[in-house]
């Protein structure tokens, strides 16, 4: 049983931290915008529910009794805290500014290009782009949503589905090819092979276009999408692409597909937050917006 909210009424106690902290009816009922009768009316209404005497009153003179004064410090803090919630929660409702927490690679090839749309839909909303390769820490980074590439298992929080990572050989349009041109998978033999992290991508690749006589273990390893993407924009190798992410750059011709074989990751693209995160509307804005450009055609 709640004893407090079963003994006393909001508006008495209002009435009473009012009065007695100015100590004064008078003063209480100005601040509170109410008449110095209901006042009275509040503190006599508190008195009777507890029973006890919370102010000595000689004449206009009132002061507080032991019960007033033992009273007093908890309601004021109680309110003060409550003001205090409040508050923050009119400024997060408020707040435009709205934090993601995204790879650099997915910001660069497929989120930034996106942008001009959301904030066409949403002027009033800014974005603080969390450029981040680990799972957010949405309390202590501050973080309200996040894009990560996984399974789409992140015990205690949501995720939804964006879309699936196929993977394939990429080379800018004028890699040299003269002497050794990319007729067939076997022809990479040739060619410097460019790696991202490590050498998992490419041996997945030849291993299911059933290539024998390329190792998948030369070439130069890069832990830096963007600096992948320099290099084989720069004809310095042909590189296994993410189709998901460098989709514009292929329709723009910037960089082609050699080969028709594309493979499967086993990692995925996922929206992911905690669930009271849907209670910021700013948050359910760009959820909605990136869900709607995920279905837009992701893949090739």
């Amino acid at each position: 049983m709640n004893k407090l909210r079963s003994l006393t009424s909001v508006k008495s106690l209002l009435g009473f931290e009012a009065a007695a902290r100015n100590l004064s009816f008078t003063e209480a009922a100005k601040e509170l915008n109410l008449t110095q009768t209901a006042i009275s009316h509040q503190i006599k209404s508190l008195e009777q529910q507890l029973g006890l005497k919370l102010f000595n009153r000689v004449g206009k003179t009132i002061s507080l009794t032991k019960a007033g004064e033992k009273l007093l410090p908890v309601a004021s803090e109680s309110f003060d805290k409550l003001e205090s919630v409040i508050q923050q929660i009119k400024k997060d409702s408020n707040n435009p500014l709205l934090t993601v927490s995204v790879t650099p690679s997915f910001a660069s090839q497929w989120l930034v290009p996106r942008l001009g749309q959301f904030w066409r839909d949403h002027p009033e909303v800014e974005l603080n782009l969390h450029h981040s390769l680990e799972l957010a820490n949405f309390i202590a980074d501050g973080v309200d949503i996040a894009v990560r590439g996984g399974q789409g298992e992140w015990p205690g929080l949501t995720s939804e589905f964006l879309f699936s990572l196929d993977l394939s050989p990429v080379c800018h349009p004028a890699l040299p090819t003269d002497q050794f041109p990319l007729n067939s998978p076997s022809d990479l033999k040739y060619h410097t092979l460019l790696h991202e992290h490590n050498y998992q991508d490419w041996t997945l690749w030849l291993k299911a276009a059933n290539v024998c006589d390329v190792d998948p273990c030369t070439g130069n390893i890069m832990n830096d999408s963007g600096s992948l993407g320099i290099a084989v924009e720069n004809c310095q190798g042909v590189a296994m692409g993410r189709l998901s992410l460098i989709q514009d750059d292929l329709r723009s011709g910037k960089i082609v597909l050699p080969f028709d074989i594309t493979i499967k990751s086993s990692f995925s693209y996922y929206l992911v937050y905690p669930k009271d995160k849907l209670s910021n509307k700013n948050v359910r804005k760009f959820r909605s917006f990136i869900l709607t450009q995920a279905q837009l055609n992701p893949t090739l």
